[in-house]
């Protein structure tokens, strides 16, 4: 991995928008990034790496309220471990009742679609 990033060059490898991680950056979601000389923006390899959690929580449709809160405290140092952790803890809870509730959908589409192949298959007889 390259030391640093331009805007470009994260936007390319995490598919987000530069708009989107200047937003990220304004609202703190991530810590003011460093700049070159001439103030483009040039991200770290810590900046990747936190960026590619924040996706993850992203993808586990964690609000941006949550992900701000989450970010805060990370930014307070190690005093918030205990914190980030339940607060992890708690919306891991979450997402594996939205994941139970999305197999059991699935579980049904999947009786449904048995239910019109066996219509089918009387009408093909």
């Amino acid at each position: 991995m390259k030391p640093y990033q331009t805007i470009d060059q994260v936007a390319k490898q995490t598919g987000l928008t530069a708009y989107t991680l200047r937003y990220y950056e304004r609202i703190g979601l991530l810590a003011p990034v460093a700049r070159a000389a001439g103030g483009q923006r040039l991200y770290a390899p810590t900046d990747m790496a936190w960026l590619e959690f924040l996706l993850r929580l992203r993808t586990t449709h964690m609000p941006i309220g949550k992900m701000q809160a989450f970010a805060k405290l990370r930014s307070a140092g190690d005093s918030t471990v205990v914190e980030r952790r339940r607060m992890l803890e708690c919306h891991l809870q979450e997402v594996q009742a939205e994941v139970a509730a999305m197999q059991a959908a699935a579980a049904a589409l999947q009786v449904k679609i048995e239910h019109y192949r066996a219509l089918e298959a009387k009408e093909n007889i």
